[in-house]
């Protein structure tokens, strides 16, 4: 199996990491670097060492580190933003004067200036192609518009979750992976939207960080229904709770126990359901 040497690039906190090879520049992790993309020239930070990878695991073709970013390279970095702030409010205009149903949520310049991507949402399709027009005069430049979706905005604007955390999508998750009302289930949370759902309307991204956990611990205790012995007598289990690993069994006489797990024996086996 062939492997070949790559560095891991980031262009956004919280953005998708990307292979690039490093050729003969020495970088490192931190490193702000210039590299060679599918849409031009840009600067992104080495959040990946140097290493090996399997060659199947590397789309092709494998860009170019072009070079370390220079004191040069970092002031139009900050040139690219300060324009991109008066591109949004330019475009915001435009938006109102086209009576277009659309809200402008972020302005990229790329980092040579070839072009400029405007993101927004919108309910529906939105037909800007005279705002284009009108954006193309004011900048003469490469103009998109990309309409993207709630949970994109969210990654873009940041905020606090109900935990009191930054978002999840914001500070590390590189990608959006598919989360569903079973992992709320799996938990025992209220499906209480309310509850489950995150500052975009969606369900929330970290129930499905701790799904397979759970999961797994379910595996090893018995399920709702099942009859089980426990120090007070046999009974029918009516809940169990990963967390605090343990059983809530309804005894033959009627009342509700919680017992720790390794207490509770599965009445088809010897020993206790866990240890």
């Amino acid at each position: 199996m062939s492997a070949v040497q790559v560095c891991g690039v980031r262009f956004k906190r919280g953005g998708k990491i990307y292979y690039f090879d490093p050729a003969s520049v020495d970088v490192e992790v931190g490193d702000a670097v210039i590299v060679e993309t599918i849409r031009g020239v840009e600067f992104g930070h080495v959040v990946v060492g140097v290493r090996e990878v399997p060659e199947e695991t590397v789309v092709a073709p494998l860009r170019k580190v072009l070079r370390k970013a220079t004191p040069k390279d970092m002031d139009q970095v900050v040139e690219n933003q300060r324009k991109e702030r008066e591109a949004f409010e330019i475009c915001k205009k435009k938006i109102q004067e086209h009576g277009l149903d659309m809200d402008l949520v972020q302005v990229e310049y790329t980092f040579d200036g070839s072009k400029i991507i405007f993101y927004f949402t919108a309910e529906g399709r939105v037909d800007f192609r005279e705002l284009v027009k009108d954006l193309a005069s004011i900048f003469k430049t490469r103009i998109e518009l990309r309409q993207i979706g709630v949970r994109d905005e969210a990654k873009i604007v940041g905020g606090l979750g109900l935990c009191g955390r930054e978002f999840c999508c914001k500070t590390f998750m590189g990608e959006f992976e598919p989360v569903s009302v079973r992992m709320a289930k799996g938990q025992n949370l209220s499906l209480n939207p309310s509850k489950i759902s995150g500052v975009c309307g969606r369900l929330m991204c970290c129930l499905r960080f701790e799904t397979e956990h759970y999961d797994d611990a379910k595996a090893m205790l018995p399920s709702v229904g099942s009859r089980v012995v426990t120090p007070e007598g046999e009974g029918k289990v009516v809940g169990v709770n990963v967390i605090k690993n343990t059983i809530s069994v309804e005894l033959d006489d009627k009342t509700t126990m919680e017992f720790p797990a390794e207490e509770v024996a599965d009445k088809t086996e010897a020993g206790p359901v866990t240890g």
